[in-house]
């Protein structure tokens, strides 16, 4: 479908509190466009600031409701958790199409920098923003995230440069065209969709090639997979491990953060960005909602962080920068983990994840956009954990896990609730 945006004036966001369709929104805000939205939760995180521009945003899900508009945009999320509303968009004849589409038409009208991999995305994507508008590019940014300085996943900037990122589920990034891509890591995520590693290469693959011979690619040649991915790239190879510096110091940290400010420290020498200054930003820079941030402390004294890591790959990375920082002290964890799927096909992976910690506290399974599925439980979870010499318990809700953390542990304690579901609401509680 040939969609002018130019011509496209009211936008309805079918599922607008999320991340990426949140900040979305704002961009097309920014640009001067009506915005409204359906959803299904109040959000406050994603929409209240779109709330205090004026947009008008619907928790009524009544498809018969569905207010007239030039297009309309859905997460894929709604795809299953309320088809009928999309089938009411589709009937009115207008544009109907999704977040990762529509984040691809209005990319078209920039010079992207994209970051994609694995892990580490949006603490990249964050990073390499901060030194782009401290070094007065004056960037357009979406990230996964909130961004600690302006508390928000947008910021609109006056400039042709537009950071993003790039997300490989379902293939969402093929519809970017990045100048610059960041390849932060590869990893077998995502095996919902994908069959297998060499699945998600092919994917890779397929977006370095969309990459013009002028463009970049930065990423770490040493790195499992990266080689095959970007052995018949047209474009310019640019090895971010050279521009790493193990001194830097960091206010977030583990050796990964090294590795995303490394990634940016590149992108910044692409662009000609004086190093000293690049890397001031990186040390000023202060993370990102639901990474590794930081709660305050409990009425008894604990010490709460939260964080978004749901692949073992990302656990085990932050947490042993968490033993770093507090090399004497017990860490607890709650878990929660993200989809069936993903527990079932990394459980031993998962297993093997929490060995920088003391003991860990399993909520039950974020299903998300997955239905129960019996063989595959946090019980299970905790035996495979117990099994590799940590201590882990599983409890049949998040209220009982709370209760259970109130009663035993201590003022000395850090305590990290950790997941892609709602669990960072848990640490919200904890130090009310």
């Amino acid at each position: 479908m040939n969609i002018d945006l130019q011509k496209i004036k009211k936008v309805h966001f079918i599922g607008i509190g999320g991340v990426g369709i949140s900040a979305l929104a704002r961009l097309m805000l920014h640009q001067g466009k009506n915005i409204s939205g359906t959803n299904d939760s109040t959000s406050p995180e994603t929409l209240d600031g779109l709330r205090k521009k004026g947009v008008l945003i619907s928790l009524d899900q009544e498809p018969k409701k569905l207010p007239k508009a030039d297009m309309y945009v859905y997460s894929d999320a709604w795809l299953t958790n309320n088809p009928g509303i999309l089938e009411a968009a589709k009937v009115t004849g207008m544009p109907v199409i999704s977040y990762a589409e529509a984040l691809g038409l209005v990319a078209n009208d920039y010079y992207v920098i994209a970051v994609s991999g694995a892990h580490g995305k949006t603490t990249t994507t964050a990073m390499l923003a901060k030194v782009l508008i401290d070094a007065g590019f004056d960037p357009t940014v979406i990230v996964g995230s909130m961004l600690k300085d302006v508390k928000s996943n947008f910021i609109g900037g006056k400039s042709n440069y537009f950071i993003v990122e790039a997300d490989e589920y379902r293939r969402h990034f093929m519809y970017l065209k990045p100048s610059i891509l960041i390849i932060t890591n590869i990893d077998d995520d995502h095996l919902d969709y994908y069959k297998d590693i060499n699945d998600i290469k092919s994917a890779f693959i397929e977006l370095v090639e969309k990459i013009s011979p002028d463009g970049y690619v930065v990423c770490d040649l040493e790195q499992p997979h990266i080689a095959d991915i970007v052995a018949k790239a047209k474009c310019k190879i640019v090895d971010y491990e050279l521009f790493g510096d193990q001194n830097l110091t960091l206010k977030v940290p583990g050796e990964h953060n090294l590795n995303n400010a490394a990634a940016s420290l590149a992108v910044a020498d692409i662009l000609e960005i004086n190093r000293k200054k690049a890397e001031k930003s990186l040390q000023d820079f202060g993370g990102t909602w639901r990474r590794f941030e930081y709660k305050g402390k409990t009425t008894w004294g604990a010490e709460v962080y939260d964080d978004y890591g749901h692949h073992p790959t990302e656990v085990k990375a932050t947490l042993k920068g968490t033993r770093e920082v507090f090399p004497h002290k017990k860490i607890t964890v709650i878990f929660q983990p993200h989809l069936y799927s993903r527990t079932k096909q990394h459980l031993r992976e998962f297993g093997k994840a929490f060995g920088d910690v003391d003991s860990v506290v399993l909520t039950p399974i974020f299903a998300a956009r997955e239905s129960h599925d019996s063989s595959i439980s946090s019980d299970m979870l905790a035996k495979e954990i117990n099994e590799n010499h940590v201590s882990a318990v599983s409890f049949p809700s998040i209220e009982a896990v709370e209760n259970h953390i109130r009663s035993n542990t201590s003022k000395d304690e850090v305590i990290i609730t950790m997941g892609a579901g709602d669990v960072y609401k848990l640490a919200e509680r904890l130090v009310i």
